[in-house]
């Protein structure tokens, strides 16, 4: 325990550097936060998982860009709008971004999603879904190729990173017949390759976000292990700011002892929180809240820059988010679960 105390040695608080300045997206900038102030306030949010009734939630959304169609409150006509202001936003984010790459590097993260989807049907035979993403680098016609043509697969079609996640993916999952080692395998093949672009692309921001990320998903699978008592150790993502031995020996103590363990690292509010209420209430509901307001809080420290890439890249992020909580509040409000559950969730 006192080894582990001195092996995180950080040069940050809560949050690592954002980066500087550059002056190339002045206007792009000014246009973000212009966008930033119409945003729904935390407030709004509140009161949808307050009010009574699934169409009330619905009906304080009017007067938003999530207004329904006169006459409209079923859940399918809130899907539709909900995907349109995904859509907008990403294309916002594409006319924006003056980097291209970078708009490469985001769209990589639909690829990956698809990748689970794929390699997860073809190895199960199971039609865990075919509702991939559109939004992705590669066009999802082709994600359904994947192992239909083996040939075609050899031939330079696809990514370089498509490939590795397929091949370690299947290799992952004949090694057990695991189907959770397929997530693992494509997981720790998207950290590594997020954090390979954001060297390369030396953007300090990109650096710092998917190694908080990597911590945050490390600190996820640390409460799902120790819950469900498994013996896998192994499945830790590389790449964060926190040493894995530190999550591995988590794993062993009881849940008291999970907030001292991580007193000396940015995420100690998180794990005693989220150990507290899973002890508790046998749910992740506080962790999953808690490390989307650790990251919220990060992008939200693009604030400090006065032009430059990082601030359209938390717009976008933080508009996803937000997207995400109008849908997770509708869904629950429509499925009648609990109130109280809901503010856990988003508050």
């Amino acid at each position: 325990m006192a080894g582990l105390a001195q092996q995180a040695v950080l040069d940050f608080y809560t949050y690592p550097p954002v980066g500087g300045d550059d002056w190339r997206y002045v206007f792009q900038t000014a246009q973000v936060r212009a966008f930033e102030t119409q945003m729904l306030a935390k407030s709004t949010l509140l009161d949808m998982a307050n009010a009574p009734s699934f169409r009330q939630a619905a009906e304080l959304l009017n007067g938003t860009e999530y207004t329904l169609p006169q006459g409209g409150r079923n859940f399918s006509e809130i899907e539709d709008v909900l995907q349109q202001r995904r859509t907008a936003v990403r294309e916002l984010f594409a006319q924006l971004m003056l980097d291209k790459p970078l708009v490469e590097l985001f769209r990589t993260r639909d690829d990956f999603a698809n990748l689970r989807l794929a390699v997860r049907r073809t190895l199960t035979q199971k039609p865990v879904g075919v509702d991939y993403s559109s939004d992705g680098n590669v066009p999802a016609e082709r994600i359904e190729q994947l192992f239909a043509e083996e040939d075609e697969f050899s031939r330079p079609v696809f990514p370089d990173y498509v490939r590795d996640a397929v091949e370690r993916a299947v290799l992952a999952y004949y090694q057990s017949k695991d189907v959770r080692q397929i997530d693992y395998a494509i997981d720790q093949c998207q950290t590594e390759y997020n954090l390979g672009k954001a060297r390369k692309l030396n953007s300090v921001f990109l650096l710092g976000l998917f190694r908080i990320q990597t911590d945050l998903t490390n600190i996820r699978t640390m409460l799902r292990l120790k819950f469900t008592e498994s013996e896998q150790h192994n499945v830790f993502l590389k790449g964060g700011f926190i040493e894995l031995e530190r999550f591995i020996h988590g794993i062993e103590l009881g849940y008291e002892a999970l907030g001292p363990l991580f007193f000396v690292t940015p995420y100690h509010r998180i794990v005693e929180t989220g150990a507290a209420y899973l002890a508790s209430n046998k749910s992740f509901l506080k962790v999953e809240q808690q490390c989307e307001e650790h990251l919220t809080g990060y992008l939200k420290s693009t604030v400090q820059v006065t032009a430059g890439p990082q601030s359209i890249m938390a717009f976008l992020l933080m508009k996803e988010n937000e997207i995400r909580t109008v849908r997770l509040i509708l869904t629950a409000k429509k499925s009648n679960l609990d109130t109280k559950l809901i503010l856990d969730r988003i508050s």
